[in-house]
């Protein structure tokens, strides 16, 4: 429900979108109005993880900061109408009685969570808990941090509990809320319902009141605090807009689609692909396919399968460019590497894009080896083969995850929306439209961002109440490209032996 009373359409509003990312934050402002959406960067920051005592953090006062400097760059583009923050999920904070931060939150790569969820099976099968939450396995679920952390002297002190994006905005505005669409990820709700699975929790031992009232996308979320606009050189009232916090559920609002038949893949460090559907599916064939029903805006569920996304080249790239590893003589540019791995054979070495063995940061290049001398493949032996490798096996990925979404929801898709820094990548789009063999649309690269704007506009009165209203403003105003799949026959037969090879 819009916030404020709806203003004219005729006239330009911005809005500030802070974006958080596993590498980097950074905050946009975009421009809106009825036939204007102009998205530009006013400050980014990194965002690296610190390893201390054997834990794996977030430097969360770091992103803070990064935050306030990127609302004051901001603010000098232009007067605010409303700030919204977008992030990544399952990771929280815990707050005591005074509001006060308990420790540094926990880094999802962190090793605390191995083994925890054969204990949880024990006590709620693995088969009962996706029936009732429709989430994947994945180590790093809010509820199995949670187990991890039983016992611990920062539990039993909290008060609180905010998801990163919940915290941020808490120290913003000195209000707590616990937004729905990542609150769906931490493998803790029902999906049908939208609300928590108090069964579940209970038979697990998870305090449920740790989380704050539930926010859905376009609640206000209150103001900036007067210190914060101190900080921040603003001079006016700023609101925050509840956005759809998890920066998927907020990329998938972005999605450029003219109808409702479309595959979509997320890119970034991960690869988020699938449908979007009305209701979740969570059949024992869909649990065994690991695939997830996460909330997103409007009663959607974004019916997908994580993959482990560019993390994989993202790795090598470190890794080469640290001078650490063979064979890369001087450190390669992305642009470069992909103008070689372009000319590179296709589908000669391939891994399994899932494989939880790629999920810890180190030496990528050399898993990627080890992966294929295991199987009996070709060793990649140069950074170009090795990328090629990383685009084949991904674009292959993403084909068994669109295959498999169709089948499990009984949804057929015309054509596969790729939007994130992958958008960006030609060879991985086009790699993407021959694995499954239908048209790719690309773009927007920024759709978090975008989907971040959008729904702060919409809550302004700036945008039609319809998502769809959303999306052709999106189609009328972003850069898009359309990759078409190769239709020679022999290209179809060796995607598809190519899968047989990867998972037979």
């Amino acid at each position: 429900m819009p916030i404020a009373t709806p203003k004219s359409r005729s006239s330009d509003h911005h809005f500030a979108a802070i974006d958080l990312g596993a590498s980097s934050g950074r905050v946009m402002v975009a421009k809106v109005g009825a036939e204007t959406l102009a998205l530009q960067e006013a400050h980014r920051f990194p965002n690296r993880p610190v390893r201390a005592a054997g834990t794996l953090h977030w430097d969360i006062l770091s992103l803070y900061a990064g935050v306030i400097d990127g609302l004051r760059a901001a603010g000098s583009v232009a007067p605010l109408t409303s700030v919204g923050i977008d992030g990544w999920a399952v990771d929280y904070g815990l707050l005591d009685a005074n509001g006060a931060l308990l420790g540094n939150p926990v880094h999802y790569r962190d090793t605390r969570t191995e083994g925890v969820a054969d204990k949880a099976w024990a006590t709620v099968p693995a088969a009962e808990l996706y029936a009732t939450t429709g989430i994947q396995y994945a180590p790093f679920n809010t509820l199995y941090q949670l187990l991890a952390a039983q016992g611990s002297a920062q539990l039993a002190a909290a008060k609180h509990l905010l998801l990163v994006p919940d915290l941020l905005t808490y120290w913003l505005t000195g209000e707590l809320g616990t937004e729905l669409t990542n609150a769906s990820t931490t493998q803790l709700m029902d999906p049908g319902t939208g609300s928590w699975a108090p069964e579940v929790a209970a038979r697990l031992g998870v305090d449920l009141g740790l989380f704050p009232t539930l926010r859905h996308p376009g609640d206000p979320a209150g103001h900036l605090l007067p210190h914060v606009l101190q900080d921040a050189g603003l001079t006016s009232p700023t609101p925050v807009t509840t956005v759809a916090s998890h920066d998927t559920a907020s990329a998938v609002v972005a999605v450029p689609a003219t109808t409702d038949d479309f595959a979509y893949i997320c890119t970034g460090t991960w690869s988020l692909a699938g449908l979007e559907l009305t209701a979740p599916v969570r059949t024992e064939q869909s649990r065994e396919a690991n695939f997830t029903n996460e909330l997103g805006i409007d009663g959607t569920v974004r019916y997908l399968r994580n993959i482990m996304g560019l993390w994989l080249l993202q790795e090598c790239l470190r890794t080469w460019n640290s001078g650490s590893s063979a064979p890369a003589p001087s450190a390669p540019t992305l642009e470069a590497l992909l103008i070689e791995a372009a000319a590179a054979p296709g589908l000669r070495s391939l891994v399994d894009a899932a494989d939880p063995a790629f999920l810890a940061p180190g030496d990528m290049p050399r898993r990627i080896a080890q992966a294929c001398e295991a199987t009996g493949q070709p060793i990649p032996s140069t950074p170009a083969e090795t990328t090629r490798c990383i685009l084949d096996s991904l674009a292959l990925a993403h084909r068994r995850a669109i295959e498999d979404a169709q089948r499990l929801a009984d949804r057929a898709v015309d054509v596969v929306h790729i939007v994130g820094g992958g958008a960006r990548n030609a060879l991985l789009c086009q790699l993407t439209a021959d694995a499954c063999g239908l048209p790719v649309v690309a773009g927007p690269a920024e759709a978090a961002a975008l989907g971040n704007v959008l729904v702060q506009a919409r809550a302004h009165g700036l945008i039609g109440e319809d998502r769809h209203e959303m999306r052709t403003l999106l189609a009328r105003t972003q850069q898009l490209s359309r990759y078409e799949p190769t239709r020679d026959p022999a290209s179809r037969a060796a995607w598809q032996e190519a899968s047989r090879r990867v998972l037979p």
